[in-house]
């Protein structure tokens, strides 16, 4: 194996103090959240005070339809991760570099595949999003912009979840704070200073993300080290391939049905009214940021738990499951607790309008004292994809998160029509999810300890 200087940037999940180890890896994950967040929030600052409300309303109603078209490609890329983590941790060399080259040719496929889908199906997807018309050439310009950098979007990813999968969440740290502040500045060139259209915004987006993906194959490609990339060697390799498919696809599927049920809720809330949407709207800008403890502590579990399955360690598994979940929950409730508390000043701070900050102000002391639940349902999920058995979640939240909760929520508010029906969904689903979770964590043995890949212990 390579020397330690090789790995100097990456965090040793296998070795040392569980909790250190755990919480210095969680941090930039944490960071690179907060700025993929800010990322997004600046985008429509500048747009909004520049463009006007059709050009904001474009990029505005983007997040759903983005993530519907590249949740899959990011979820398949988060499978391949625990894939080369649980390489990793065994110290497998030649299956490390296999699954390594394998992730970064299904990467390039995916990546332009998406390219063609998003530029030509744009107009027809945003006609079925029932997009207003003054909107639509706006829309348009900005999602078809952005899908023709689809490539480096994806391959960002491809390389962060390589990264992260060895230890290494600093370095995508590092470089989506470089392309953020890229970001803003290229926003800030195109239309405060050219003059341009909606599309700049894309455009200076997919800039920064090229930038962010050649900054992270350039340190993969000069490594030394067996995760390192050799543009030679980028091919499918067939039994990786499967392996990374039987991993990745599963939560490629639950990201897109889960965003595609969260556009059925939303077009619920949408019939109690504008000031009902915006409300819920800047309840749902306050709370990406408080989920931030939560995803992040999900993504360093899978991570965690891969690779000290590789390397044998499977009391190690044991407690960093316990110390993962616990501290995952008692900061998201603490955040949630602060929700509660400030949530009129928190929504105010988006829209000064009574009727607005009522509705927000509802949501949030609704569903804000269960983020405790919420985060012991994404680390589970976490886990399980760390383990090896990444359809369990799947199946577990399309059928509570998606279905169950659609259903209720149709069936429900023939009877009861208030917005509080909707609501309530969340913290219903999370406490039916949470015990689905706590019971088969608690009765299924931990699969085989050793480098075989994820995907073939039965779940």
């Amino acid at each position: 194996m390579c020397g330690t200087k090789v790995y100097k940037k990456s965090v040793s999940l296998t070795e040392g103090s569980v909790a250190r180890g755990m919480l210095v890896f969680a941090v930039p994950l944490f960071f690179s959240n907060l700025f993929q967040q800010l990322y997004n929030a600046v985008d429509s600052l500048i747009v909004g005070n520049f463009l006007g409300e059709n050009a904001l309303a474009a990029v505005g109603s983007s997040g759903s339809l983005i993530f519907l078209l590249t949740g899959f490609v990011n979820g398949v890329s988060l499978g391949a991760g625990v894939l080369v983590a649980r390489y990793y941790g065994a110290k497998d060399e030649s299956a490390l570099r296999r699954a390594v080259h394998t992730t970064v040719a299904l990467g390039l496929t995916a990546g332009l595949v998406l390219t063609v889908v998003g530029v030509l199906l744009t107009p027809q997807i945003l006609r079925w999003m029932g997009t207003p018309a003054e909107v639509m050439p706006n829309s348009v310009a900005y999602f078809r912009m952005y899908f023709l950098g689809s490539l480096a979007v994806v391959m960002y990813n491809v390389g962060a979840s390589i990264l992260q999968s060895v230890g290494d969440s600093r370095s995508p740290m590092y470089y989506l704070i470089t392309a953020s502040v890229l970001n803003v500045i290229l926003d800030l060139f195109f239309i405060a200073g050219l003059g341009m259209g909606v599309g700049a915004a894309a455009l200076a987006t997919i800039i920064s993300q090229t930038v962010s993906a050649v900054l992270a194959f350039r340190k993969l490609s000069m490594t030394q080290a067996p995760y390192g990339v050799h543009w030679r060697d980028v091919r499918f390799h067939g039994p990786t391939l499967r392996a990374v498919v039987v991993q990745g696809v599963p939560s490629g599927v639950q990201n897109s049905v889960i965003s595609l049920a969260n556009v059925i809720v939303q077009a619920n809330i949408n019939s109690f009214g504008a000031q009902a949407m915006a409300g819920c709207g800047a309840y749902s800008k306050v709370e990406g940021f408080a989920f931030l403890p939560v995803t992040c502590f999900a993504m360093a579990l899978a991570t965690f738990i891969s690779q000290n399955i590789g390397a044998g360690k499977l009391d190690r598994v044991r407690h960093g499951m316990r110390f993962g979940i616990v501290t995952s929950a008692l900061l998201a409730e603490g955040v949630g607790v602060a929700m509660f508390l400030l949530a009129p000043w928190l929504i105010g701070a988006f829209n000064s309008e009574p009727e607005v900050i009522a509705f927000g102000v509802r949501q949030a002391r609704t569903v804000s004292l269960f983020y405790c639940v919420l985060a012991f349902s994404h680390c589970s999920a976490g886990i399980l994809r760390g383990l090896g058995r990444p359809m369990v979640p799947m199946i577990v939240m399309l059928m509570v998160w998606c279905a169950f909760r659609i259903t209720y929520i149709t069936v429900t508010l023939r009877f009861i029509p208030h917005i509080g029906v909707i609501f309530w969904a969340y913290p219903i689903t999370w406490v039916m999810t949470t015990v689905i979770f706590a019971w088969y964590l608690t009765h299924c043995p931990l699969p085989s300890p050793g480098g075989g890949a994820p995907g073939h212990h039965a779940a």
